[in-house]
């Protein structure tokens, strides 16, 4: 049965907001002393961390989260600058902690852009397969790289039906070689990627097809059937079938 089709907007959304940096007031902190330290002595730094300890006493420092930040990186750069030469000033661009920080938050920046990109890219391949399904025309199509992560967008947005039209797909997909299936690597990687039912249903789908070559997939709707209602059992059928073909007990 196929399910009607989702928008997939405000799920995208949804998901991509969760992505965004949240408000780091201890961040923000370490931030402004730095820019007010650069170029700094030891003695101005030494000046500017009593008045952050002032300040520190005077508030409530359990609820403020940036000034106990603050006073912390002052203390950090005053014993920096006390270990350093004298006339040493402070740069930011040569503090080894910060650099790291900064190198770190570049790092992240990344990964968190790439995974926004996969996240639109399977997004938007869920929208093509469904389309698709409303033509008729899903069985015609090769799976691509990816497309595991597609079946289970697919299903997230049917509320986490089983859509047995896409796993059929994909099930013969496997068993035939198709698209992407074609490589060894993908159909090795598929085992970690595609639930039992699907994995046994290829498994049960190639032995059937070796055993009477030429028979259709429509000819083998119960082998869907048979492996998701049992997939143990279908996956145990499998193999006699395998055993039964080469000759082994």
């Amino acid at each position: 049965m196929t399910m009607p089709r989702r928008a997939a907007r405000p799920s995208l959304a949804a998901r991509a907001s969760a992505f965004r940096e949240r408000v780091d007031p201890a961040r923000i902190g370490r931030r402004s002393v730095r820019r007010r330290a650069r170029g700094m002595a030891a003695a101005a730094v030494a000046a500017a961390l009593e008045d952050a300890r002032y300040l520190a006493r005077q508030e409530d420092s359990a609820e403020d989260e940036r000034g106990r930040a603050e006073l912390v990186e002052w203390e950090r750069i005053d014993r920096l600058l006390a270990a350093a030469a004298s006339g040493t000033v402070y740069d930011p661009d040569s503090d080894v902690v910060v650099q790291a920080e900064l190198a770190a938050e570049a790092e992240a920046a990344a990964a968190q852009e790439a995974e926004l990109r996969e996240t639109a890219r399977i997004a938007a391949r869920a929208d093509e397969l469904q389309v698709l399904r409303d033509l008729g025309t899903l069985e015609q199509t090769d799976p691509a790289e990816g497309d595991e992560a597609v079946r289970d967008e697919l299903t997230r947005r049917a509320d986490s039906y089983v859509q047995a039209d896409v796993d059929a797909w994909l099930a013969y997909a496997l068993a035939a070689h198709l698209g992407h299936y074609a490589d060894p690597a993908a159909r090795a990687a598929a085992a970690g990627l595609l639930p039992p039912p699907v994995l046994t249903h290829a498994a049960l789908l190639a032995e059937l097809t070796r055993l009477v070559p030429g028979t259709g997939i429509d000819q083998l709707t119960f082998a869907a059937r048979i492996a998701a209602s049992d997939p143990e059992a279908a996956g145990a059928l499998a193999v006699f079938l395998s055993r039964a073909r080469s000759g082994t007990s």
